[in-house]
């Protein structure tokens, strides 16, 4: 039986970290193909990735990946449920046997008990606050589980319906940490880093294609976001994906009494709204996401290819003689997810320069990266 792995990744940015995980990926499950799903432009958090998500599908395949495929916007850019949810669907779709996800606790057998509980995995981080409770029975308390168990739990629960085996590895740092005194520094660490000019070139295979291209940050989306807010009617307001209780009194309300960016963002964090909450909303908005829109998205059932090798492409053959559904062109991605990749990538190239943004835009309706 031909062993396929599968890894969750935004790689924003790919660093050595991300490496170690692939490598030992491939080490565990002594896989004969190596597939990645991978945020495009926007991620997981709500924040636009520091570089496009061709760059980092090349570095992907560079590193050891066979085949990078997209999580589609609508699925990326959500709580941790629904991200998990999706990326296990396209694994379980591109044929996966495995499935290998960083952990800081790395005890699979406790995140699997509380996979097994009834309750909502966001919960643990974002809905405490608002009365839900941990499972007396575990003993569990505010804070106790970061944010790759939460997603571990959230893809574990996403796999009880799959064959696809999962496996933890420690993870190797702090998810936030700033420090870059250890050979593997967070990706929080590698972006403040690079934008205060510092070298990273210890800590990142990226470092050229960092100091090569234009970085992107959520503040300079806010001229566009706080016009939007400011000019937008509330009855219309309320209709766009996450601009839920009252959020977007509190948003318009912020944006009415902040002109900069990291002060709308500190006072938009509250014990209601956590900081990744507000940032989806955000992105969300900016990309007009309606709540009518993903209700009426049909099932996730196409694999839209972002890079391949020649393992990869041989793999893609294999599956299109399954009839697996594959997305190798633009035109090929089904019309409501091809509108939402479209709209998103607008947003996240209008702070680029008119040739970076035309050329980025551009890139969006041409093919895969091959290695």
């Amino acid at each position: 039986m031909t062993k396929i792995a599968g890894i969750v990744v935004e790689y924003n940015p790919f660093h050595n970290g991300h490496l170690y995980h692939l490598n030992q990926t491939k080490t565990i499950t002594g896989c004969d193909l190596l597939i990645a799903v991978m945020s495009g432009n926007f991620v997981q958090r709500g924040e636009p990735a520091l570089i496009d998500k061709w760059t980092r599908t090349k570095v992907a395949l560079n590193a050891g990946a066979d085949l990078v495929i997209e999580l589609p916007f609508a699925y990326a850019v959500q709580s941790a449920s629904q991200f998990a949810k999706a990326a296990v669907t396209l694994l379980n779709l591109a044929g996966c046997t495995d499935l290998v996800f960083g952990s800081e606790t790395n005890d699979l057998e406790t995140l699997q008990i509380m996979a097994d509980c009834p309750i909502n995995v966001d919960a643990i981080k974002e809905n405490l606050r608002q009365g839900y409770g941990y499972p007396k029975a575990v003993g569990m308390v505010q804070g106790s589980y970061a944010p790759n168990d939460i997603l571990g739990i959230a893809y574990l629960k996403a796999l009880k319906d799959t064959f696809i085996k999962p496996t933890c590895i420690q993870r190797t740092n702090d998810y936030h940490g700033e420090a870059l005194h250890q050979e593997i520094a967070s990706a929080t660490a590698i972006r403040k880093a690079i934008l205060n000019g510092q070298d990273v070139s210890a800590y990142t295979p990226m470092a050229q294609d960092l100091i090569q291209s234009s970085l992107i940050q959520f503040s300079l989306y806010y001229p566009y976001i706080r016009l939007k807010l400011l000019t937008t009617p509330k009855e219309e307001l309320v209709t766009l994906f996450m601009m839920d209780e009252g959020m977007e009194n509190h948003l318009v309300k912020l944006a009415t009494s902040y002109d900069d960016f990291d002060s709308f963002i500190t006072n938009a964090i509250s014990k209601r709204y956590t900081k990744a909450r507000v940032q989806r909303t955000l992105t969300h908005l900016m990309v007009h996401t309606t709540k009518d829109e993903i209700k009426k998205l049909t099932p996730l059932n196409t694999i839209r290819v972002l890079g391949f090798n020649d393992k990869g492409r041989a793999h893609l053959k294999t599956l299109q003689e399954k009839e697996v559904r594959i997305a190798s062109r633009y035109n090929q991605i089904p019309l409501p997810y091809r509108r939402l990749e479209y709209r998103s990538t607008l947003v996240y190239a209008s702070v680029l320069n008119l040739e970076e943004r035309n050329k980025l835009v551009q890139r969006e309706i041409e093919g895969p990266v091959i290695q």
